[in-house]
């Protein structure tokens, strides 16, 4: 089972997340900050880390640099999550090492799609109804 770790300071965002990710057959680990993305993802990398944007103690352009810097990492998609469409910060989520972006909130429907984008799902046993 492939292992995806919800970055987000909000509580219901990672209940919302965990709840969709486990009914998709993913196993789940969670973090409320920047730093405990980065301590947890350094002892056991995930296959993917849906990140805030906006976190206490390393924002979400921080960990992704941080985590797209770590040799493990080079299978993890790193998608950046958040409430608006600011061109700016995600050009530069981009260009510390995001591989996709998922806008909040988000329902299952979009979740799918994004995890099949980034080819952490095979479209072929999905349904995106």
């Amino acid at each position: 089972m492939k292992i995806v770790m919800v970055a987000d300071d909000s509580p219901v965002i990672r209940k919302v997340a965990r709840r969709l990710l486990e009914d998709m057959n993913f196993v789940v680990v969670e973090a409320t900050d920047g730093e405990e993305v980065v301590e947890l993802a350094r002892d056991n990398m995930p296959d993917a880390i849906l990140i805030d944007w906006e976190m206490p103690r390393l924002n979400g352009q921080e960990v992704i640099a941080a985590i797209a810097a770590m040799p493990q990492a080079a299978n993890t998609k790193l998608i950046y999550c958040t409430s608006e469409v600011l061109v700016p910060e995600m050009t530069k989520a981009k260009r510390s090492g995001a591989h996709g972006f998922l806008m909040k909130p988000f329902n299952r429907k979009v979740l799918t799609k994004v995890f099949i984008d980034n080819g952490l799902l095979d479209d072929s046993k999905q349904q995106v109804a």
